[in-house]
């Protein structure tokens, strides 16, 4: 008799789950680690979800391979980075793109592949891409802590909004490339606001509500903010956050006061001179036609931190929607009809990402103020019928912890995606076993200065817990050693770009871009011109990678990516501490990292307990950086080792502290 498989065994026990059947999460993990053990290496990572029907034939993915004759998802990325300009000839029409005047063509590379001109002659202003579903259709669903209620608002609602926003902007005196900052939580107002302020030519500053004023204030100094539009208040796991009062703040940091941005204020209060309420900033407005320009036009300016104290200003064009609106439709599969849930904000990255992922392709997107832990949040995506709901590990785990999920909680979920951070195996597969493995965990990794992704998934790969299986359509990659060599398979190097790529940034507002980007990057293995993008991957076999950190002086803290420097920098600040460096580190060796300290204690500043400078230093990160940056661990250390350059060496110490806690 043959001997079942490792992948047979797994199924069978997949297919067994149900009502009267679901074994603890412990049987499951037993049984999963059983196929790890059995599991050839050169299979690739052991998958606990494989394509089913649907996906193989009813998929985005699925459906332009048909088109294009390929019958392997590794040929369509092969032939999106070998034939880019019919690959995106072909998105360009599936998503509806809306032209004034179509593109001469797709890419002119004559400018060589750093710069190079996307969609030349091409005449748009990409919201108008955003309403192309049926005016009846619900664009979008809201709920809020502390209450089960869930708003809705129908794509032509949503239209008239935005245009009445664009038009208040340009009564108030706005004009085209005047930057408007948006420091307030993913609301329906906010999505009316940024795609208004977009329409009307604009340039949205993207601004986190977790950040204190003198992020707020860096950050709309750096991008030049005339406006900005904030809440007065909402409620996040169960505490107040006035935000009104936070800009105010921000504001009197500024040396001239007559540059201070104009407020437009959701309820308040009482507001100072100067600034407006959302409801008579709105009030007896008519629409306008939309600006028109190039797809060159800078519609967002969001913030990514570097290597060096200020974070990075990096300008979204009207190209960067298009890349987020093709990788969901081609990797997170947004269809026409899905509800799609992402807990983020329009500081980030991934809160415009969600507005064109989900309005260019015609589904609903799903937005809850608040706390994305707990019964309401949980309830929120059962009542709103979430069907992809993405996430950042730690809220996984948080959720994990708390057992806050059940079994069926939530049995609409077809799809659930993973961004922000590197996730664990155990927390994931915990995650895939709360919808009975229907959903696979479709693992998403990129930049803001990508527009997108570099690595993801595919509905049309089989799913293994914490890997992705293909590069992100549209863009090559390649992963280097410390020699410049591409790495063997389950070997961990750096991964570099290859431009060129529709989304990649061509410029910075307060960096030399080439300098950040291709200075002192070594070639391709076929002599192709890479691009730095910083990430440490592991290469897998049968095409799948896995994540594992930062290659430069950057982390990522609860899906917040910030740079070394700009903790040290406030670390140095407390009397105790004569130097700091701070280094992210992955305690188990995958997953999210934590922030750990390693400090030379300054004599002369006092001689608090380290148990005592670990509070006080948590406290200060906390308050001048961000609430969500929590200090794990301080190293008190004699010196710091440095490069004969005098840098400090990041990657010594998070060797030297993996050693020490094994």
């Amino acid at each position: 008799m043959t001997k079942p498989t490792p992948e047979h065994d797994w199924k069978s026990f997949v297919s067994s789950l149900g009502v009267g059947h679901r074994p603890p999460f412990s049987e499951h993990r037993r049984i999963f680690r059983e196929l790890q053990v059995d599991w050839p290496e050169s299979e690739g990572p052991p998958p606990v979800w494989w394509p089913d029907d649907d996906a193989q034939h009813n998929s985005n993915a699925a459906k332009l391979m048909d088109a294009i004759g390929v019958d392997r998802f590794s040929a369509l990325h092969r032939f999106s980075v070998e034939h880019k300009e019919e690959f995106w000839q072909r998105v360009l029409a599936r998503l509806g793109i809306v032209f004034a005047e179509p593109p001469e063509r797709i890419l002119d590379e004559s400018r060589g592949p750093t710069d190079p001109r996307w969609l030349p002659g091409a005449r748009l202003n990409v919201t108008q891409s955003c309403f192309n579903a049926s005016s009846d259709t619900v664009a979008v669903t809201f709920g809020r802590e502390g209450t089960e209620d869930i708003e809705s608002i129908t794509v032509g609602a949503l239209e008239r909004d935005t245009f009445r926003f664009a038009a208040g902007l340009t009564r108030a005196g706005f004009q085209p490339d005047d930057a408007v900052a948006l420091y307030m939580p993913m609301t329906p107002a906010c999505v009316i606001a940024y795609l208004g302020i977009v329409r009307a030519g604009c340039r949205v500053v993207s601004i986190a509500d977790s950040f204190g004023a003198e992020q707020v204030f860096r950050r709309m100094h750096l991008a030049r903010a005339r406006g900005v539009v904030t809440v007065s208040s909402y409620v996040r796991a169960g505490r107040t956050i006035r935000l009104y009062d936070k800009l105010r703040e921000a504001v009197q940091l500024l040396e001239n006061a007559e540059e201070a941005p104009t407020a437009i204020v959701i309820e308040p209060a009482e507001l100072e001179p100067g600034d407006l309420s959302w409801d008579d900033f709105l009030d007896g407005v008519e629409p306008t036609p939309p600006f028109i320009s190039g797809p060159d036009q800078v519609t967002n300016v969001l913030f990514s931190s570097g290597t060096t104290g200020d974070p990075k200003a990096i300008p979204w064009t009207q190209l960067a929607p298009l890349k987020a609106a093709m990788d969901a439709h081609l990797h997170q599969d947004v269809r026409k009809g899905d509800v799609l849930c992402w807990p983020t904000n329009v500081g980030w990255m991934m809160g415009p990402w969600l507005i064109y992922a989900s309005l260019v392709n015609g589904a609903t997107m799903a937005l809850y103020e608040g706390a994305p832990a707990g019964d309401g949040f949980k309830t929120f995506v059962r009542d709103s019928r979430v069907t992809i709901l993405g996430l950042v590990p730690s809220i996984v785990r948080g959720f994990r912890a708390a057992e806050t999920l059940t079994p069926g909680c939530w049995p609409d979920a077809r799809l659930f995606s993973s961004t922000g951070e590197a996730s664990n195996v155990d927390d994931y597969l915990w995650l895939m076993s709360v919808c009975d493995y229907r959903a696979p965990v479709i693992e998403y990794l990129g930049g803001t200065e990508i527009g997108g992704g570099h690595l993801a998934g595919t509905t049309l790969r089989p799913v293994s817990p914490s890997t992705f299986s293909t590069p992100a359509l549209g863009i090559d990659v390649v992963v280097l050693d410390e020699a410049h060599r591409p790495v063997p398979e389950e070997t961990m190097g750096e991964l570099f770009l290859v431009p060129p790529a529709l989304g990649l940034s061509q410029s910075l507002l307060n960096r030399d871009h080439d300098e950040v980007y291709y200075a002192g990057c070594p070639t391709g293995p076929n002599g192709e011109v890479l691009r730095r993008h910083g990430d440490q991957i592991t290469r897998l076999s049968q095409g799948y990678f896995k994540a594992s950190g930062r290659a430069d002086d950057t982390m990522n803290l609860g899906g917040i990516k910030v740079s070394s420097i700009e903790i040290e920098t406030v670390v140095n600040g407390h009397p105790s501490v004569f130097e700091s460096a701070a280094i992210g580190v992955q305690p188990s060796g995958e997953g999210a990292e934590v922030l750990v300290l390693f400090v030379v204690v300054d004599p002369s500043g006092g001689s608090d307990p380290i148990e005592d400078l670990q509070g006080a230093l948590a406290r200060l990160v906390a308050t001048r950086l961000n609430p969500l940056f929590k200090v794990a661990d301080v190293v008190p250390i004699e010196e710091l080792p440095r490069t004969a350059s005098n840098k400090i060496m990041r990657r010594k110490l998070r060797a030297r502290y993996g050693t020490a806690s094994s």
